[in-house]
């Protein structure tokens, strides 16, 4: 659950580095785990959706599967959105790191860095996963509750969303004025809103 203690994964093939890691993160209280290859992550991590709140610091060059690839693979498994990829770089490297970021990673820290800096980044990384892990679970409810429509019944609350007028949808769906009322208050209840408003701003988080 999101209000459970973040981890931060540490993977890089440099073990000084994954030792210093350690002991700064653990300087700030923070709770990590290292490993010293993308594969070694990936055969704990990667078939698994994640459930507690977490980011990744990730070295862009290592033997075997690169940093880059690993993010690749994490972001089609959504498991890079719920826990973000912070790249670790070397100066040759910025260029790779950078179009990693406007593909999707939180952010990258070129090496040699700073500790404090590195560490706020890990913070606000960590702050952002929290929020998509409780977006989560919104979603979810959201989802059981419109699994719960009949499917005339989200037909109505589409169009209500979408703001139309109650003869406006009896006319689109072929059906009395009298009977989107009823649909519409039965969307209502099982949605627990009151206006057509709110119903379409709850749609909008799912």
């Amino acid at each position: 659950m999101p209000n459970d203690p973040a981890t931060v994964y540490i993977i890089d093939d440099d073990a000084s580095v994954r030792e210093a890691m350690a002991w700064l993160l653990r300087s700030r209280r923070l709770l990590s785990e290292a490993y010293d290859s993308a594969e070694a992550f990936h055969a704990a991590h990667g078939a698994s959706e994640p459930q507690t709140p977490g980011c990744i610091l990730l070295d862009v060059r290592m033997p075997g599967q690169s940093g880059l690839a690993l993010f690749e693979r994490l972001s089609e498994h959504g498991i890079a959105h719920v826990w973000p990829v912070i790249f670790l770089t070397g100066h040759a490297d910025v260029p790779t790191a950078v179009d990693a970021v406007k593909r999707g990673a939180f952010d990258f820290c070129e090496k040699p860095f700073s500790d404090n800096a590195l560490v706020d980044r890990v913070e606000q990384a960590l702050a952002v996963s929290r929020e998509r892990l409780a977006l989560r679970v919104v979603q979810r409810a959201l989802r059981a509750r419109v699994d719960e429509l009949t499917e005339r019944e989200r037909d109505v609350m589409r169009l209500v969303a979408d703001g139309r007028l109650n003869k406006l949808i009896a006319d689109e769906l072929g059906i009395s004025v009298r009977t989107v009322e009823v649909h519409r208050a039965r969307v209502f209840e099982k949605m627990d809103v009151k206006s057509a408003v709110e119903l379409a701003n709850l749609l909008q988080k799912i």
